[in-house]
């Protein structure tokens, strides 16, 4: 695995993703969970967690920080985001990203966080303000390397731009909304502004809020929190490429949502996917793509059913 671009880090080939915990997955859930995954990454990458202040207002970090804390905070590279909640009027101003870093750092337990990103844009405040006071907790050592996520491309470049104009550190990756079912938005034009930056990629949604694991067809009712999130996959398309990745699994002897997870690993500029488990039964169905091996033939009929 190579590094993440611009940063001494080499993390795994899936990224877990800690906005179940606290909601549908209790702290011990949680903890198993953690356990789990960083039990299954190959030594010679770093597992990473990926968490938000918005998650469970505080509570997804909370969980995370009880963990490192009985754990030990070396053993896993920990994301978090400046996140737009209530009474934030602008939530990428240089005092509120200081006060939400403060924020997270006491949830977490921790003295740094490794990669910390603004969550959504705000364009009330100034790129530079942003960037400067993102560049002020790098100095400080209480970030590693800072990101963003929900950016459009002119944005993203305008903030690397901004950033080599400034002579701050800048972001070293982007967190989009990418899968097989969300494919236009990243590949038409966000994919080559992360490329011509040289940034990383962890794309959220890695399974499509859950539909890529199969058990979302029509007609079929499912009792889940993401029933809504996974309806405007449901139809005609939703089942082709269902039907791909259930064939590529099978000849692997593998599930529905490794194949998902290794094929977006497997795209260009991909760092890894962010995808979650509220228990470990369903996060065991995940962590097959780690080893998982796919074809070009393989990734391309699951690109032909996606298109």
């Amino acid at each position: 695995m190579p590094p993440l671009p611009r940063t001494d880090l080499v993390v795994s080939d899936l990224c877990l993703g800690a906005n179940v915990f606290g909601w549908t997955a209790d702290e011990p859930t949680s903890h198993a969970l953690l356990d789990r995954y960083v039990d299954a990454v190959p030594g010679t990458q770093q597992p990473m967690v990926d968490t938000a202040e918005m998650y469970g207002s505080g509570r997804s970090e909370q969980i995370l920080g009880t963990w490192l804390e009985a754990r030990g905070r070396d053993r896993v590279v920990v994301a978090t985001k400046a996140s737009p909640m209530k009474g934030k009027e602008r939530p990428l101003s240089a005092a509120q990203i200081r006060a939400a870093a403060e924020r997270s750092l006491t949830n977490l337990r921790t003295d740094h966080i490794d990669v910390y990103y603004a969550h959504y844009d705000d364009d009330s405040t100034p790129l530079e303000e942003t960037l400067q006071a993102f560049d002020e907790l790098v100095q400080a050592g209480k970030v590693r390397y800072t990101a963003t996520s929900n950016y459009s491309a002119a944005r993203l470049t305008e903030a690397v731009d901004t950033a080599k104009r400034l002579g701050v550190s800048g972001y070293v990756a982007l967190q989009p909304l990418y899968n097989l079912m969300d494919r236009a938005a990243y590949e038409d034009d966000l994919r080559d502004a992360v490329a011509a930056a040289d940034l990383g990629c962890f794309p959220y949604f890695g399974l499509a809020a859950g539909f890529l694991t199969g058990k979302y067809r029509a007609g079929q009712r499912v009792e889940s929190v993401r029933e809504k999130m996974v309806a405007p996959y449901i139809g005609e398309r939703g089942d082709r490429v269902l039907d791909a990745v259930r064939e590529v699994a099978d000849a692997h002897g593998t599930t529905s949502a490794a194949v998902a997870l290794r094929w977006l690993a497997d795209q260009p500029t991909v760092t890894a996917p962010i995808a979650s488990g509220r228990t470990v039964e369903q996060l065991a169905d995940l962590l097959p793509m780690l080893d998982l091996v796919l074809t070009d033939e393989e990734r391309a009929l699951l690109a032909t059913a996606s298109a």
